[in-house]
């Protein structure tokens, strides 16, 4: 084989040529690397500021809560359930007066029967704050509700909605710590016209609450409530 036919070698690099190609190849790496992580960090920054999740308030008692769907200045869907006092009860038996409506997850959140418990003990300042009437409405069956409201002493008519229908309605089975099979933490007060008057989803994420002190939710209230 002639000399010209034959294949010319790359000439042999230097070692540090060699070195130089290998620091440039991981500077290249790095670089890339850094704008990955740039734009991660760009996007939970507008996540923070533009959340998808529901709008969320903060009032003066620090208290921070979702505001789902129907909301203030909407007409409260009609129902008519169950209730532990034996009776079916409507939305319609409160026209006329201001009832505070509290969908809560039942009887797996003893938390949820501490608040009705309070609500009760505090009922002056329920009153003072201007609610008549206070209706609680869960996902469980009406016989074991009515044995849990016996057994703690509850006075407070509460409703059995195991179907979902009228938490669905309320879209209440959107903020709890079970999924959707269960209401969260939510209270809507309804006014004497059948309008929403204020709104706060407490059992939502992040913090998922089950109870609210009574002055706290009042205060809430204040801040929150249309007339």
């Amino acid at each position: 084989m002639s000399a010209t036919s034959r294949k010319k070698r790359p000439p042999l690099r230097r070692p540090d040529a060699v070195i130089a190609a290998a620091w440039q190849a991981k500077r290249r790496c790095l670089t890339s690397v850094l704008s990955w992580l740039a734009v991660v960090v760009a996007m939970v920054v507008l996540y923070a500021v533009f959340p998808t999740s529901p709008a969320r308030n903060t009032s003066s008692s620090g208290t921070s809560y979702a505001v789902g769907s129907p909301g203030i200045g909407q007409a409260a869907p009609a129902f008519k359930l169950a209730a532990s006092t034996g009776e079916q009860v409507s939305l319609s038996d409160y026209r006329g007066k201001n009832v505070l409506l509290y969908f809560q997850q039942g009887l797996s959140c003893q938390p949820c029967w501490d608040q009705l418990t309070d609500l009760e003990k505090s009922s002056a300042k329920v009153k003072a704050a201007g609610i008549d009437e206070i209706v609680s409405i869960t996902t469980d069956p009406a016989d074991l509700i009515t044995r849990k409201t016996k057994d703690m002493g509850l006075s407070t008519p509460v409703l059995s909605d195991p179907g979902l229908k009228v938490s669905q309605q309320y879209e209440a089975n959107q903020y709890g710590t079970m999924g959707t099979f269960h209401d969260g933490h939510s209270f809507l007060l309804v006014g004497p016209d059948g309008t929403i008057r204020w709104r706060p989803d407490y059992g939502g994420a992040p913090n998922y609450t089950m109870y609210v002190a009574v002055d706290k939710l009042l205060a809430d209230l204040k801040a929150g409530a249309k007339s």
